[in-house]
């Protein structure tokens, strides 16, 4: 279902992006304010490319989002206080979740405006380490940084 949703909440990113640089164009005299004159198959391109952003939506999720383990060695409290401190140098502040759950969002309201919401790193506890599931670009950096601490 999460996957669902965030393909959902993609694909309305990428129609508003597109809407908005088509009312640019447009405001800037560089194309006919007349959809039929803007592109090839008139409006039957705007079903096409809505069938277009939507096969990029479906495949986002799949590539945007991973989990990936960080092998930390020590005690659970010194751990602990490692990813608390990497996770505020990053701009994540600890989420309280009534499930038990540790998870980190962003503290900047734009940040989650701008990622839809879906900015939440969930953090589960393994053996030698933590294992991290969220957008992909920032679980690699956090990763990363939690080797280098």
């Amino acid at each position: 279902m999460r996957y669902f949703i965030r393909a959902v909440k993609y694909f309305v990113q990428l129609m508003v992006i597109l809407a908005i640089i088509i009312a640019i164009l447009i405001a800037a005299k560089v194309v006919d304010s007349d959809i039929s004159k803007i592109f090839v198959n008139g409006y039957d391109s705007l079903w096409q490319i809505a069938l277009m952003m939507a096969a990029f939506a479906a495949l986002y999720p799949r590539f945007g989002y991973s989990s990936r383990q960080a092998i930390m060695p020590g005690s659970d409290e010194e751990i602990a206080q490692e990813l608390d401190k990497v996770m505020n140098a990053f701009g994540y502040g600890k989420e309280q979740r009534s499930d038990g759950v540790l998870s980190y969002r962003k503290r900047a309201v734009a940040d989650r405006v701008f990622r839809m919401w879906e900015d939440r790193i969930t953090v589960t506890r393994f053996v030698s380490g933590y294992e991290l599931e969220g957008p992909g670009k920032d679980v690699v950096r956090l990763v990363n940084a939690l080797r280098d601490a």
